[in-house]
């Protein structure tokens, strides 16, 4: 007697349910019932192991049994493999099957082949009901839906897995430590000693385990540990990018416990590439006077950028940002302090002119529009607009400032 959790509940094979029609076939057919064979909950596919299938076949051995009862075919095997098997063993023990609803005789060639033609529907069945459940598991998985448990930094809600903020920065810190130049026994220390989550028991092999784990950086390997896996890309939100993933990976060569990066990357995990928007790596080389050079790069792309000329750009960019702020201190603060005594209406309007004028000078002086001798010029210009307004509008001046530097 078998039966799997699909058998019953697609047909209500149940134990107790078999064995009573198994007795009533017995009694009919005039056998003398030597022992009952039960396989709960398991399936009849090849290679799953079956403890009590394996103890009739002793049983057979030593001939304690010559026949085998069973309600269906299937009950035995679906596999036509072990079928051929089976069939091969009990020739050689001189046993036989019977079964309550089909109609097998084990005995003669043309029966044998019935039980073939039986044997290879029942297979069909189990292979179309594994190509179901295979294409509904990968829509599923595709949508979020990870049959695993949440690992650290993820939690599932409403069945999809998601990040959960309140452990994700612990994983970050694992990554970047162990791209720094941690080992993993060396992180685990750390964590031990800092009571991370309140635990003082982190193994070397937790850490590895999340290093290796494709999920941090969104995707998700269904059957990792078998022959086939299937690799599903971008199925959860990352918590790491596939370049930091992928360098991590890498680093597995270089580190060892007394390695550690003494290197110091700027704009790592800061920068992305202009083509397809990923997060930038980073490495370096050294040269004969022992100078390192960094560069950031996309492993896709295969493009790479050095960081002198990164930091060329970005102290441009600093640049004008402080020439925007001289403008702004030097023509737009001043009219406000000067109008600041002003009816609101005429205030507002004459700031909205100014920010127009203000906007368009900066933009003609950072655009090269003009040079610096053109740029002193315009700015006497509108520094004599401003010291030409209307004077403080105060009843009493105590404070002493000319009228363009009054703050009113």
């Amino acid at each position: 007697m078998r039966v799997s959790t699909e058998d019953q509940a697609r047909e209500g094979f149940s134990l107790p349910e078999q064995r009573e029609r198994l007795e009533t076939f017995c009694k009919f057919k005039g056998y003398e019932i030597i022992d009952y064979y039960q396989d709960a909950g398991i399936s009849a596919k090849t290679g799953n192991l079956r403890p009590e299938f394996e103890r009739l076949k002793e049983d057979i051995k030593s001939k304690k049994i010559n026949t085998i009862i069973s309600l269906k075919l299937d009950r035995i095997t679906r596999s036509i493999y072990d079928w051929e098997n089976l069939i091969t063993f009990l020739d050689e023990n001189n046993a036989y099957i019977d079964c309550a609803n089909d109609e097998v005789n084990t005995t003669t060639a043309n029966g044998k082949m019935i039980s073939r033609l039986l044997m290879s529907v029942s297979q069909n069945e189990i292979e179309r009901t594994s190509e179901r459940t295979k294409i509904g598991l990968a829509g599923a998985i595709k949508q979020g839906h990870i049959p695993s448990k949440a690992p650290l930094g993820y939690k599932h809600e409403n069945k999809k897995l998601v990040i959960d903020y309140s452990t994700k920065d612990i994983v970050v810190r694992i990554f970047e430590l162990y791209y720094n130049g941690y080992s993993y026994q060396k992180i685990s220390n750390l964590f031990n000693e800092e009571k991370v989550l309140g635990k003082d028991n982190w193994r070397d092999s937790t850490i590895v385990g999340i290093l290796e784990n494709e999920i941090y950086k969104g995707d998700f390997v269904h059957g990792k540990n078998t022959k086939h896996p299937t690799y599903y890309e971008d199925v959860v939100e990352p918590i790491i990018s596939k370049e930091m993933w992928e360098d991590c990976q890498v680093q597995k060569k270089k580190n060892s416990r007394n390695y550690q990066r003494t290197l110091t990357y700027l704009y790592l995990q800061k920068l992305k590439c202009p083509n397809c928007n990923r997060v930038l790596g980073g490495k370096a080389t050294t040269k004969k006077n022992g100078k390192p050079y960094f560069y950031y790069y996309c492993h896709d792309c295969k493009i790479e950028f050095r960081e002198n000329l990164i930091n060329e750009y970005f102290n441009q960019f600093i640049d004008e940002l402080v020439q925007y702020d001289s403008v702004v201190n030097q023509f737009f603060l001043p009219m406000i302090r000067q109008k600041f005594d002003e009816p609101k209406e005429q205030l507002q309007k004459e700031i909205k002119n100014q920010k127009d004028k203000l906007d368009r000078i900066k933009n003609a002086y950072l655009n090269g529009a003009f040079d610096v001798k053109e740029y002193k010029e315009e700015k006497q210009i509108v520094e004599k607009v401003i010291i030409e307004q209307p004077v403080c509008t105060r009843r009493s001046r105590r404070c002493g400032e000319k009228p363009h530097q009054c703050l009113g």
